[in-house]
């Protein structure tokens, strides 16, 4: 039973953190770039293995573990800001 708690912890961690990311790449680039939807597969067929990002159509295409990557580096930026202060 505890597996399953913390399997739904990190679920829920790891979506608010690609959400996270998704925010931040769109308002970084003003749109120009985007990240990939959470339903589709893109970064596995366009992208090459293990790659961040890809361009599709002549848009950057940020894929899900490079939104978790940018998720992750903005909470460590908000926290060593809030350490600053």
């Amino acid at each position: 039973m505890d597996e399953l708690f913390a399997l739904a912890g990190w679920v829920l961690v790891e979506l608010v953190l690609i959400g996270t990311g998704k925010v931040v790449v769109t308002l970084a680039t003003l749109g120009r770039w985007r990240g990939e939807r959470l339903s589709s597969r893109e970064g596995r067929v366009h992208g090459m293995a293990g790659s961040l990002s890809f361009v599709r159509d002549g848009q950057r295409v940020v894929t899900r573990t490079g939104l978790l990557f940018v998720g992750i580096s903005a909470y460590v930026l908000l926290a060593l800001a809030a350490i600053a202060m």
